[in-house]
């Protein structure tokens, strides 16, 4: 892989299906009840930048794969998050609680952290962190409001 990522625009694809899915049949129904306008610019900022992170290669910030196999690892692990993933929407598609909260923020962010960690790419592992802390934290004060 040199400045684009085959596997990351796959698993990115895969991630995003049923999310579009949601917001097409679920026109207008999710309403984000933090109202913080930091944490909430800061949620996007990490979101775009992963999703542009987990496709595109920046040289000189991105190392590859550092061990033998680890594209074998780097799919699989990939893929199980995204199953895992999927079955959670699934499962919860017309629930509003904390397990669809949790598990559909915390499964994609350790999509992008894990990604991360096998391409040795420091700024995605950033971008995910950061995703992470305010997408978790978004979601679970969407669910405990009753939203």
């Amino acid at each position: 892989m040199y400045w684009f990522n085959y596997y990351g625009i796959a698993i990115m694809s895969v991630i995003m299906i049923p999310n579009i899915i949601y917001a097409v049949k679920r026109r207008g129904s999710f309403e984000n009840a933090c109202k913080n306008k930091g944490l909430n610019i800061a949620e996007q900022i990490g979101r775009y930048a992963c999703f542009v992170l987990m496709i595109f290669n920046i040289p000189y910030a991105y190392f590859n794969f550092w061990f033998g196999h680890a594209l074998t690892v780097y799919l699989s692990v990939n893929g199980a998050l995204c199953l895992a993933y999927l079955i959670f929407w699934a499962v919860c598609w017309n629930k509003k609680d904390k397990l669809k909260a949790l598990s559909l923020s915390i499964l994609p962010t350790c999509i992008f952290l894990f990604s991360g960690v096998m391409l040795a790419y420091i700024p995605l592992i950033v971008f995910a962190v950061l995703f992470g802390i305010c997408h978790i934290t978004i979601s679970l004060l969407s669910v405990n409001s009753g939203l």
